[in-house]
């Protein structure tokens, strides 16, 4: 997110407008609700994680310990029975 000087974007009228409310701070402007995407699904980021989840579980099931998990995927032990708790939910 950068930053935008609001002369460069709003019209004049609108800019005093705005200054009436707040004069020479920053604002965030969010975007509408149609234009919002969830977290991680522009990089894939999202799904990366889900793979890697998924992995680790099955590792799991395959006999391999959370202490060799960690140090594999470079994720706490807490982090890895946290993951491990998860999937056996949804299963």
């Amino acid at each position: 997110m950068g930053y935008v000087n609001a002369r460069d974007i709003f019209p004049s009228e609108v800019l005093e407008l705005i200054q009436n409310y707040i004069d020479g701070e920053c604002i965030y402007i969010p975007k509408k609700e149609e234009n919002k995407v969830s977290w991680g699904e522009l990089s894939q980021t999202k799904n990366e994680l889900f793979n890697r989840n998924r992995r680790i579980y099955e590792d799991y099931l395959k006999g391999i310990s959370i202490s060799i998990l960690s140090e594999r995927y470079y994720l706490s032990p807490k982090s890895i029975q946290r993951i491990i708790s998860e999937k056996k939910k949804i299963k």
